[in-house]
């Protein structure tokens, strides 16, 4: 195995635990009662953001805010049909060719869970075997055998759906599969930096933090920062390998490092702290590679809070990404984690790079 057995177990909790985009509740629960075990307070925003203080003894300490999103992509449930099934919204970016017949679970309003499936018609039922059904004409099935059995067990317009991706190791520890990689990653590293640096004196003042609703426009990222309000913001996130196809000629290649983000729909990276990054890695010994995304992060919002906030990405790639079956590199993440850590010890030293 190339994780131990903590840094596996904690990846499993939380990729496992039910949290898409406005139901982030129990993925805060997980972080709060951690980051108490650690013997750190704390803080949460109006949204639900949340987030602890490792406070440095210098009364002056500049503001670093390491931070990643708890929501995973999901559903909300949107009509309830007269025979007990149901159908739903998106709630972040799904590929409709990756949903039908998986297994999914509804968790209503007062917490109660109900296990199902998204149907799909066997070929011979198709009438055109090329449409590729949308979510809007999807079925969602919890076994109910009408309206008003659905609803007298607590189903309601409003409850949050996610698909089923249970945690496997393959390959002996050289790649984990799941759901809710994106961005439960960013979180369980999180938690090892609080780990490794919880007896280590710091110059700064270290946010670590979970935003909400990343996947349905980096809403938390707002809030979130302007409560912190960090003179360097550090957001980590999972992106979409280009080589699931076997194409290596891309970027953003499982296995390849670390991903220096120089651009993405919504934020131009910081050539300095591209830089600082780059060499940073080069110093740690850690693999690294650039990254280009037409999609986003929470730094893309961070970025633009006040007048303005010194932002970096550090991200991994992960094949199959908004699917249940998405399939990461352990390496790639002991990399992220032992570069994340060198990082900020270098920060702290101010020598390389000054807040």
């Amino acid at each position: 195995m190339l994780l131990n057995k903590d840094e596996l177990q904690t990846l499993e909790e939380l990729t496992q635990i039910f949290g898409p985009s406005g139901d982030e509740g129990l993925v805060r629960d997980y972080l709060k009662r951690h980051y108490q075990d650690l013997g750190f307070k704390t803080y949460e925003d109006n949204l639900g953001s949340i987030f602890t203080l490792k406070k440095s003894k210098n009364l002056n300490a500049k503001k670093v805010f390491l931070v990643g999103h708890m929501d995973e992509v999901g559903f909300m449930l949107s009509k309830i049909l007269s025979n007990g099934s149901v159908m739903a919204l998106p709630l972040g970016g799904h590929n409709p060719q990756t949903l039908l017949s998986n297994r999914v679970i509804l968790k209503t309003q007062k917490g109660k869970f109900f296990h199902g499936l998204i149907n799909a018609l066997p070929p011979h039922l198709l009438k055109d075997s090329s449409h590729v059904t949308q979510i809007n004409e999807m079925v969602f099935d919890f076994g109910f055998t009408s309206k008003e059995e659905a609803i007298s067990n607590g189903i309601r317009i409003g409850d949050s759906i996610i698909c089923e991706g249970e945690f496997k190791v393959l390959n002996n520890g050289k790649r984990l599969l799941s759901k809710a990689f994106d961005d439960r990653l960013g979180l369980a590293l999180g938690l090892e930096v609080l780990k490794e640096l919880k007896n280590v004196d710091l110059d700064f003042d270290l946010f670590v933090g979970g935003t909400v609703q990343e996947e349905v426009g980096c809403r938390g990222a707002f809030t979130s920062a302007y409560k912190v309000h960090p003179d360097l913001a550090i957001v980590v996130d999972c992106s979409p390998a280009r080589d699931s196809n076997g194409n290596t000629d891309d970027l953003g290649i499982l296995g390849q490092g670390v991903l220096v983000r120089v651009t993405d729909s919504n934020m131009i990276a910081f050539k300095d702290l591209v830089n600082y990054q780059i060499d940073a890695m080069e110093r740690a010994n850690v693999k690294y590679q650039y990254f280009i995304s037409p999609g986003g992060t929470d730094a893309g919002n961070i970025h633009k809070q006040f007048d303005g906030i010194k932002t970096l990405t550090f991200c991994l790639c992960a094949r199959n990404i908004h699917t249940p079956s998405t399939l990461l590199d352990a390496e790639d993440y002991i990399n992220a984690k032992k570069g994340l850590l060198f990082l900020l010890k270098d920060l702290n030293e101010g020598k390389n790079y000054k807040l």
